[in-house]
């Protein structure tokens, strides 16, 4: 089955059942199947064909579901870009990918049209309209009335065949395109899905971008299984999202540490009715064995999975919620229908209780990386089965005995200070359990006896106080001397990616 048909199916199952809720519009299965169906009729209408990349660059809304689908429909590739991309970035994406449409809206008009601007290859730009006026570029056209009707012609589409293209965030060099088959994705919806248990009884928030694809991932398993989604813009006003999440009685409430954060400091959150809240998934950055305290406590109804994922793949572990009092720093095991591994440097495979890259193995691994060979070979490498290839996620984990997953570092982050390694995330999990940090970020700097010296960023929890003294002495409580960080920095914020992730380009 292809990613867009498991829509098709419930929409034909239960066309009536409430599909989709945003700021107060409320979308059934049925319509905003008719909603994407004719706005792939339209592009198709434009020339868009199977294969051609479709560029989604839209907030959060209505129009954006019905994108991702139309694109689908058409054959064509659904291209999501965060609605907060700049000018350079967004023409840099439509002329790598050589787009051919551009879905967007009036808002993001500044940005849009400079990109169109250095661009040739994009045909047709469709432009919704929220009330704001813009001048519009020769290409741009209104966006189609989504209560329209019409039945797009049937591209012949087949699995192997390309759904998207998502670029990865770039916190260093270029980004980078990963490519993904209807397979691919439909084998990761399906893995996740399983093990989350989504159903159609199921109230989704999605307060997380789509062109991330941990949110795009909740309409599509949400839809797969028939469950609602209830789509926010993003976590910025979370007295909002949780009156939102109260109103509508959401069940599972997918994150990232920093939108938990904001949560755990909100004064007003006992007030609020969260009882129908099943399920609660992190991702992204691990969690903070505080934050998974305070997070229990406050939901104590609720199953909490840790996970880890790439974009080249979707999902990679789970932990199940039990093992989390026995083992709360593991990120889990493999997920279903998917093999995974730790290995040497020298690429063989270790036993339990070592320590490796991590090696994914499955039908949710991606393509390659868009007209990047180079990088692609050296993520995507043979495999046990002769033509097949496997992906070498670039991480560094330990397992125990079990066979349970723990996150080291990036190959690359692993700082080496008097001969030894330290991992940065082994010395931000130690500052987490201050009860005064609300975040940190720890890098290696050079230092000319210790060669690389340890030093912290730490951002403060509101009225909170420390100093630098009291930060170094509490590490070397909890950590070996030479993990302990040399500078500590205060600082109001750290700066974040586009997923949520704290970004150490820069920090020094």
């Amino acid at each position: 089955m292809l990613l867009h048909q498991l829509f098709e199916h419930t929409a034909r199952r239960t066309p009536h059942k409430l599909a989709l809720v945003f700021e107060g519009r409320r979308c059934t299965y049925g319509e905003l199947d008719r909603m994407a169906s004719h706005l792939a009729r339209a592009l198709q209408s434009r020339g868009v064909r199977r294969g051609d990349r479709v560029t989604l660059f839209l907030d959060n809304t209505v129009e954006a579901v019905a994108g991702i689908f139309a694109a689908l429909k058409c054959g064509a590739v659904m291209m999501p870009v965060n609605p907060l991309t700049r000018a350079d970035k967004l023409a840099y994406l439509l002329n790598d990918s050589g787009a051919s449409a551009l879905l967007t809206q009036t808002e993001l008009g500044g940005a849009y049209r400079d990109a169109l601007a250095r661009n040739t290859t994009v045909h047709t730009c469709f432009v919704a309209s929220h009330g704001a006026a813009t001048d519009r570029d020769a290409r741009s056209l209104p966006f189609p009335d989504l209560d329209g009707s019409g039945i797009p012609d049937d591209p012949q589409a087949i699995d192997q065949d390309l759904a998207a293209i998502i670029y990865t965030s770039g916190s260093t060099g270029e980004p980078k395109g990963v490519m993904l088959t209807h397979l691919n994705m439909v084998s990761a919806a399906t893995s996740v899905s399983t093990y989350l248990g989504i159903r159609s009884d199921d109230v989704i928030l999605c307060a997380l971008p789509l062109a991330f694809d941990y949110g795009l991932y909740q309409i599509l398993m949400g839809f797969q299984h028939g469950a609602t989604v209830v789509l926010e813009r993003s976590f910025a006003f979370p007295v909002r999202v949780v009156e939102t999440m109260s109103r509508e009685g959401v069940t599972v409430f997918p994150g990232v540490p920093t939108m938990f954060s904001l949560l755990m400091n909100m004064t007003s959150l006992r007030e609020r009715n969260l009882s129908a809240l099943r399920a609660i998934t992190n991702t992204a950055a691990a969690l903070p064995e505080a934050h998974i305290r305070d997070l229990r406590a406050l939901f104590p109804q609720a199953k909490l999975f840790s996970m880890y994922g790439l974009t080249e793949c979707k999902r990679v572990t789970y932990l199940p919620p039990e093992q989390l009092d026995i083992r709360p720093t593991s990120v889990g095991r493999g997920m279903p229908n998917e093999e995974v591994w730790l290995v040497d440097d020298a690429g063989r495979r270790l036993p339990n209780g070592g320590q490796g890259e991590l090696v994914i193995r499955g039908s949710n691994v991606m393509r390659g990386y868009w007209r990047k060979s180079d990088e692609t070979l050296n993520k995507l490498r043979p495999g046990p089965i002769p033509g097949e290839m496997i992906l070498y996620s670039g991480d560094i984990f330990r397992t125990d005995a079990e066979g349970y997953l723990y996150f080291v570092a990036r190959k690359d982050d692993i700082i080496k200070s008097r001969g030894e390694k330290v991992s940065p995330r082994e010395v931000e999990n130690a500052l987490y359990g201050m009860p005064e940090v609300l975040d940190a970020a720890v890098i290696g700097v050079p230092d000319p006896v210790l060669g690389e010296a340890v030093k912290a960023f730490v951002k403060l929890k509101p009225g909170a106080s420390l100093s630098e003294r009291e930060v170094i002495k509490y590490c070397m409580s909890k950590l070996e001397s030479f993990m302990a960080p040399k500078h500590v920095v205060f600082v109001d914020d750290l700066p974040k990616t586009d997923t949520g992730k704290i970004r150490k380009t820069g920090l020094s």
